[in-house]
């Protein structure tokens, strides 16, 4: 694929290529990923100025995204990735492989720097949700923090730099500058820009409060190493923008996929004879398994891995409290979603009487969830956020765009952000495949299919 670059992301690019430590706030969906690959491509090879690269991601990004995204583009598809995850074992044999990106989750950063010691061998290291560094007093910071001399290349990424308030910018801008805009400790930094608020019995101080032209000051000393984006102020964005994020599978859950749609597919008729009712049989129990867990012949839900639900709290993380209205296909995902959630300390909410649609036209509502045959037309839904989540694909396209429109509608202050969880490797790619075609859906599902048994039957 050809990647023609919004002028927003020319413009980031450039800033990555000038500015060798530089904090690129960007709204979700407006091409974080691709933007700096595009710009690290270049560095790498047209201007020699990085050798090593080091990207530190969340989980189940750092298993899929950044190696897909790269994959993706025609520019950039020369990028070789390895993803330092897994066992240790298994790091440091990803370690000592020739890439150009090495990809780690963020807990595995206290190790890396630790293993390395002295001879820390990355000399560009892109930070994505840099907002998950923002405690000073974390490990993962104290460790990155230690390396930071040796860094000669940083890029940030991130759409809420400071979720819970302007202190939580120290920690990630120290290790752009070292402390030279905001100060070289945070105490110094608090006393600076902050008055002490709420004080218990004894004289405790429980919170900090900015100080009268505090948010003014702090991103005039930053401005110059730190871009902030939001979708609403580019015009020439589309009003909605489709984001895929790819869930892989751990290996015992990608050998229960490939199993399961080996067994059922040699139980069907050659492919030519194959009904809409057994292919809807076959679809619905391998969109389950994608979803992570499968109904029995009494209907008990078997949770079989975690891998989407893992992907969905993380997505649910990024966004830093930002409202989400998210769909889901089969009960038991919305029983596992929601015991997911249940310690997030986040306000979720199913979708059921209209007080749950006027509380989350109010923001009292972090996450509303839903089935989307039950919410997919009638309802607005626009003034509670920007952000959709589908969980469970569906195939029907009527349906699909119906929920959508809950945001997208006449009244919408903001750029919609439609976040589809896709597993490789399974039919959730067909749904989404179906659902880009717009036309022919039921054509597609069968073709689709007849692919796979195909593919299955002849020992692929």
């Amino acid at each position: 694929m050809i990647f023609k670059p919004h002028a927003y992301q020319q413009h980031c690019i450039n800033k990555i290529i000038e500015v060798k430590k530089l904090g690129l706030f960007l709204d979700m969906g407006l091409g974080k990923t691709v933007t700096t690959l595009t710009a690290v491509k270049d560095l790498k090879y047209n201007r020699f100025a990085v050798c090593r690269v080091l990207v530190i991601a969340p989980k189940k990004v750092a298993e899929g995204t950044w190696t897909r995204e790269a994959a993706k583009w025609d520019h950039t598809k020369m990028l070789r990735a390895s993803p330092v995850l897994g066992s240790q074992t298994k790091r440091i044999r990803a370690l000592n492989t020739p890439a150009d990106l090495y990809i780690i989750n963020r807990e595995n950063i206290v190790w890396l720097v630790d293993y390395y010691r002295n001879s820390w061998p990355f000399d560009m290291v892109i930070v994505d949700e840099s907002s998950s560094f923002k405690s000073h007093s974390a490990k993962r910071f104290k460790a990155l923090a230690s390396v930071s001399g040796r860094i000669d290349r940083l890029v940030e990424l991130t759409g809420t730099p400071s979720p819970n308030g302007l202190a939580d910018l120290w920690s990630q801008v120290f290790l752009l500058d070292a402390g030279e805009r905001l100060g070289k400790k945070y105490t110094q930094f608090r006393e600076r820009f902050f008055d002490p608020g709420r004080r218990g019995a004894d004289g405790m101080i429980y919170d900090y409060r900015p100080k009268v032209g505090s948010e003014q000051s702090i991103l005039e000393r930053i401005s110059d190493i730190c871009i902030s984006m939001k979708a609403e102020d580019y015009l020439q964005l589309p009003d909605v923008t489709y984001h895929e994020i790819p869930v892989e599978l751990d290996l015992r859950s990608r050998k229960a996929y490939n199993d399961l749609e080996r067994k059922m597919v040699l139980e069907l008729p050659d492919e030519e004879d194959i009904s809409v009712t057994s292919a809807a049989a076959l679809s619905n129990k391998l969109l389950q398994l994608s979803n992570g867990a499968l109904y029995d012949e009494d209907h008990n839900a078997h949770e079989i891995h975690g891998c989407k639900i893992e992907a969905f709290l993380e997505l649910i993380e990024s966004l830093q409290g930002k409202p989400a209205l998210v769909f889901y296909n089969f009960q038991h995902d919305r029983e596992r979603i929601l015991l997911a959630l249940s310690k997030s300390g986040l306000r979720v909410r199913e979708l059921r009487k209209p007080v749950d649609e006027d509380d989350w036209n109010n923001r009292n509502i972090d996450v509303l969830l839903t089935h989307p045959a039950s919410s997919a037309y009638g309802l607005n839904l626009q003034q509670g956020g920007n952000h959709v989540i589908w969980f469970g694909l569906t195939w029907n396209y009527e349906l699909y765009t119906q929920a959508n429109k809950r945001l997208h509608r006449q009244g919408q202050t903001e750029k919609v952000i439609i976040h589809h969880l896709v597993c490789t490797g399974t039919r959730d790619e067909d749904v989404m495949q179906a659902l880009q075609r717009k036309d022919d859906v039921q054509s597609w599902v069968m073709e689709s299919l007849k692919a796979r048994i195909k593919k299955i039957k002849e020992g692929g």
